[in-house]
């Protein structure tokens, strides 16, 4: 039988060609020829040029040139030729300037994408470190001070006070051109989180997108996924009560940072998240990145490909990614208290989707939705409110310009406060101001 790494082929010719190519671009394999689909030998003349002749029709019609290991054999009898060829260390191959790869038994022409990847892989290159046409001031400058300040707290690389010389040290400033994962971390990424509480596949409760830099937009995420799940209580014969969330928050958490680092940010959706009453589904832009499979995941020994090697490294150092290629192995650990829970891992598409999921599924819900209190206010919030108490007049303008961020973002963050009973607005839009109330004042004055 053929298979990921083994090829059969009656003849020799551009069959054979572009099987040896798919082994190249993918992990390495075998053609052997001389038998049918099902390995019987059919009989091959082998004549003194053979093998050199093939070698050299094989060297023209490829690039970089490869040239397998060829080796005759019998079988029943009869003569087959075997040709070798292992993962290629410069990739993408191509036949004839057509790029295929290897996919169970059968060759597949790459796209465009894949063949970008590709490339970046082979040069050990990210498209996270290609220049971004942000400049350096439009980043979020206090933003930087706390990645820098948690950085130091690690302990894993030592930083200075220099902003250009330490951004510069992580690679997020190259050449002086700010990289796209400084732009994804500190800035306004292009693309965003988009999150939703839904009844049913059509009926939608509740929706959000976050736009705001990586650093804040994971805990914002993970804040309205709390809003939106499950929170019970028991006690386990000691004096204080238990709280038990319907979902592990480190595993949400996980598959969170999961989406939008190793995401692939050359397609321009949005990471969804989807809440219903017994799941959520997580899915991101992107199939799995190099040769790691969705049967990998399912094994405590795979080996990841990091698609964003900048945006792995900066979450590394704040302390979010643990260690590389270890993100299922923790989401299977903080499930061992969750038996009800069943982990779904697929590639639909040109996405990747990961779904928690009850079973049986939860009927009733295990507790109504507890709200959650109003200290859930994300780290941009109670920034953008801490500025309003100082200057109550300050224009949507004034505040993009305070907090690095575009006018429409202010805006909508704004009505969010104001939806959250934080925040009012006195007098006309252009001669008003903003009052932020006694709820909102409690977040400072209280804590």
């Amino acid at each position: 039988m053929e298979s990921q790494q083994i090829e059969r082929k009656k003849s020799f010719g551009k069959e054979v060609i572009i099987s040896l190519v798919a082994f190249a671009n993918t992990e390495g394999g075998t053609v052997v020829v001389g038998v049918d689909d099902h390995g019987v030998p059919c009989g091959l003349y082998i004549g003194p040029e053979t093998i050199q002749r093939c070698l050299n029709d094989i060297k023209v019609a490829t690039y970089p040139q490869i040239i397998p290991k060829a080796t005759v054999e019998e079988s029943d009898g009869k003569q087959v030729l075997l040709f070798q060829i292992n993962e290629y260390p410069v990739k993408p191959v191509s036949y004839k300037n057509r790029y295929y790869k290897r996919v169970h038994n059968s060759n597949h022409l790459l796209t465009l994408e894949e063949i970008v990847d590709l490339q970046q892989q082979s040069l050990s290159v990210s498209f996270d470190a290609y220049p971004s046409l942000t400049q350096l001031n439009d980043l979020n400058a206090d933003l930087i001070e706390r990645f820098f300040e948690r950085v130091n707290n690690r302990g894993r690389v030592a930083l200075r006070d220099d902003m250009s010389t330490n951004l510069a040290k992580l690679k997020l400033l190259r050449d002086g051109n700010v990289t796209l994962a400084a732009q994804f971390l500190f800035g306004i990424p292009d693309c965003h989180i988009r999150i939703g509480r839904f009844k049913s596949e059509a009926t939608i409760i509740d929706d959000n997108v976050v736009r705001g830099p990586l650093m804040l937009a994971v805990e914002e995420a993970l804040t309205f996924i709390k809003r939106h799940i499950n929170l019970s209580y028991h006690f386990d014969g000691g004096i204080e009560r238990k709280e038990r969330w319907q979902y592990p928050l480190e595993a949400l958490r996980e598959l969170l940072l999961n989406s939008v680092v190793h995401r692939d940010y050359k397609n321009a959706s949005d990471v969804v998240v989807k809440i219903f009453d017994d799941r959520v589904l997580f899915s991101n832009p992107g199939k799995l990145y190099g040769n790691l499979r969705v049967s990998d995941l399912e094994r405590d020994d795979y080996v990841s490909s990091i698609r964003n090697r900048l945006l792995a490294e900066a979450f590394y150092l704040m302390g979010d990614i643990e260690r590389y290629g270890t993100g299922f192995v923790r989401i299977r650990e903080y499930l061992r208290d969750y038996p009800e829970l069943k982990l779904k891992i697929e590639e639909i598409g040109d996405f990747f989707t990961v779904e928690l999921r009850h079973s049986p599924p939860i009927s009733p819900p295990i507790s109504p939705p507890i709200s959650p209190p109003i200290s859930t206010v994300t780290d941009l919030e109670r920034r953008l409110l801490e500025v309003l108490l100082e200057n109550p007049a300050a224009s949507s303008s004034d505040l993009a310009k305070e907090l690095s961020m575009s006018r429409d973002t202010v805006k909508e963050y704004l009505v969010r406060l104001k939806k959250k009973g934080l925040l009012v607005r006195e007098g006309s839009a252009r001669a008003g101001r903003w009052l932020v109330t006694e709820t909102g004042q409690r977040l400072f004055f209280d804590g």
